[in-house]
């Protein structure tokens, strides 16, 4: 009787897929928050969310939150865990640290000078890859793909983007939305910048039809 090689399995594909799975199976997971514009509350969704899961009984650590002086969402820090930071959110220690779940805001920020990545989405794709769990926020204006619409609809050039391909990490998305009057009584009331940025917001990025759109988008 012949064997037929060709129907039997190419020991190196079967590897290379047991190997893909397995690394699947330890790849830490992805929630981004996701939203029209700054002030929508993202930040402060995710600090709720990650204080259920550590009432749950998760080990949950705060790497970078950027409250912006806003007192709800600060006082959603009560409780948790915060990584020291120098300059710059510290990945080396968050790695030795390991928890279950980090929280990192602002995805498209860029890092420091010196820094190991250029960018944070960087610093998440690694920690996923360490098998650790990462919340993070994200504007629909700093995805890459959109950015020159952004810049057609409100006038305004966004620097700080993520590749498309970034989304594709995301285990999960979820969508936080604010009506655009609400939102734009909320940075009448000091709640997303300081006094000072408040005008300027208000004549450019946050007028309302450039609110609306951005909801649509």
């Amino acid at each position: 009787m012949v064997e037929n090689n060709e129907s039997r399995p190419n020991p190196d594909v079967l590897l290379e897929r047991a190997q893909r799975e397995e690394n699947a199976v330890h790849k830490g997971k992805l929630k981004i928050f996701f939203g029209a514009a700054p002030g929508v509350g993202k930040t402060f969704a995710m600090l709720e969310s990650a204080q259920a899961k550590k009432a749950a009984g998760a080990d949950v650590v705060v790497g970078v939150i950027e409250t912006h002086g806003r007192a709800e969402t600060a006082a959603k820090l009560i409780g948790l865990e915060i990584l020291p930071r120098q300059n710059e959110f510290d990945l080396d220690a968050a790695l030795q640290r390991k928890p279950d779940l980090i929280l990192i805001d602002e995805l498209a920020h860029s890092n420091a000078k010196g820094s190991r990545h250029l960018k944070r989405w960087q610093d998440v794709e690694e920690l996923l890859g360490a098998g650790i769990d990462v919340y993070s926020t994200l504007n629909v204006q700093h995805v890459e793909s959109l950015n020159d619409v952004v810049a057609q609809i409100t006038g305004v050039i966004v620097r700080e983007t993520v590749p498309d391909q970034v989304g594709e990490l995301a285990s999960e998305m979820e969508l936080i939305d604010l009506p655009v009057e609400e939102l734009i009584d909320r940075m009448r009331e000091g709640k997303i910048y300081v006094p000072e940025q408040v005008e300027r917001a208000m004549g450019h990025f946050f007028k309302p039809g450039n609110l609306n759109a951005l909801r649509e988008m």
